[in-house]
């Protein structure tokens, strides 16, 4: 405390006998006053305001920032950025001649789009990286009608080159650097097709696409921006060519279904020949088989004809017409009515008899 407070205390404090003068008046009008800081020193309580001084400006100005994970921080002093980030963590600057601006570097997203979506708050977008809905990109095929694209483009700042970046490009750098690299090659790259070819042709638009953008960025000097992913979300055509492409895919339809009816008729019919052929080889099989046993017993029946041919002589046949003729009487005395018409070998004519009338009649015919 100061010298001068010290000897206003002391001047002020009463003296033994006013004590004994008021506590023997009983009255309560000459009551003692004691100084607060009349214990300490000088020095102690210099320390104790200085404290105070401390904490009240460290409350009101607030000379220190925390950096939070995924954000560094860019220290200004006099208006010059340093060079070096400030990693995650509690960081001191002097008031007025120092400032902190801490810069998300977290993935951040551009959508472009014309689907009414929630989009995150400014405040709430510093801790999950930031997401901003434009309109979808209107730009022109090679017939010069508008199509509208759907994109999402994914990305985040370098962190090691943030201060550089800021300094460079500004706030505004998503604007700077994002979106008018991303609209520039979308025009190029839809520029090339008919809007009706769009569709089909989608694939290697996206690749085309994601390809050049991350080239325009990456060779932007000091690479300020990381680029994750750019994903072609839609096509929007006009409703003319819309109408015109639902026609060819139905008619495309049409044709299929007629192509699969032929296909299936003729897969029916192949079976169907495939069926006949079968049951033709197999006709030709069987016919096959009884030709072949026909053959084969007409080989073996003129095989034993000519063994009995050979084996035939005429005193064999002589005696062979003699049996026959001996069967005959034989059957001449058994069955009277009969009537039998005998060819007897040799030079010998045709015999009828007759039992009936009891008579033999020869009729020789020279054959």
């Amino acid at each position: 405390m100061p010298a001068d407070m010290n000897d206003y205390f002391k001047k002020k404090k009463p003296s033994n006998s006013d004590k004994q003068s008021g506590n023997s008046g009983g009255g309560s009008s000459n009551q003692s006053f004691n100084n607060p800081f009349n214990n300490m020193g000088g020095k102690g309580a210099s320390w104790i305001l200085i404290i105070i001084a401390i904490i009240f400006a460290l409350f009101v100005l607030k000379p220190f920032a925390i950096i939070n994970s995924g954000e560094v921080g860019i220290k200004v002093t006099t208006g010059k950025f340093q060079e070096k980030p400030l990693h995650p963590g509690l960081h001191f600057y002097i008031p007025v001649f120092e400032k902190i601006i801490p810069v998300n570097t977290r993935v951040r997203m551009i959508t472009y789009s014309n689907e009414n979506k929630q989009v995150l708050s400014d405040g709430y977008s510093r801790y999950e990286g930031g997401l901003r809905r434009n309109p979808a990109i209107r730009v022109m095929d090679s017939r010069g009608l508008d199509v509208d694209i759907d994109l999402a483009v994914q990305y985040h700042l370098r962190p090691e080159s943030a201060p550089a970046t800021i300094a460079n490009w500004g706030t505004a750098w998503e604007d700077k650097i994002i979106n008018t690299k991303v609209r520039e090659i979308v025009r190029d790259v839809i520029g090339k097709y008919a809007a009706e070819n769009l569709p089909q042709k989608r694939p290697e638009i996206a690749k085309e696409i994601h390809d050049k953008v991350r080239i325009k960025v990456e060779a932007i000097a000091g690479k300020p921006v990381v680029l994750d992913s750019v994903e072609l979300r839609n096509i929007v055509l006009p409703t003319k060519i819309k109408a015109k492409i639902e026609e060819l895919q139905a008619e495309k339809q049409n044709v299929m279904i007629a192509e699969q009816q032929k296909d299936r008729a003729k897969r029916e019919a192949e079976r169907k020949a495939e069926i006949a052929r079968g049951e033709a080889e197999k006709r030709r099989i069987e016919a096959q088989g009884q030709a072949d046993q026909i053959r084969i017993e007409a080989n073996a029946q003129a095989k034993a004809n000519k063994i009995i041919a050979e084996s035939l002589t005429e005193k064999l046949l002589q005696m062979q017409q003699i049996q026959t003729q001996n069967n005959f009487n034989e059957a001449l005395k058994v069955n009277k009515d009969a009537q039998i018409f005998l060819t007897p070998g040799g030079a010998v004519p045709n015999i009828w008899v007759d039992a009936k009338g009891k008579e033999q009649k020869a009729i020789s015919a020279q054959q």
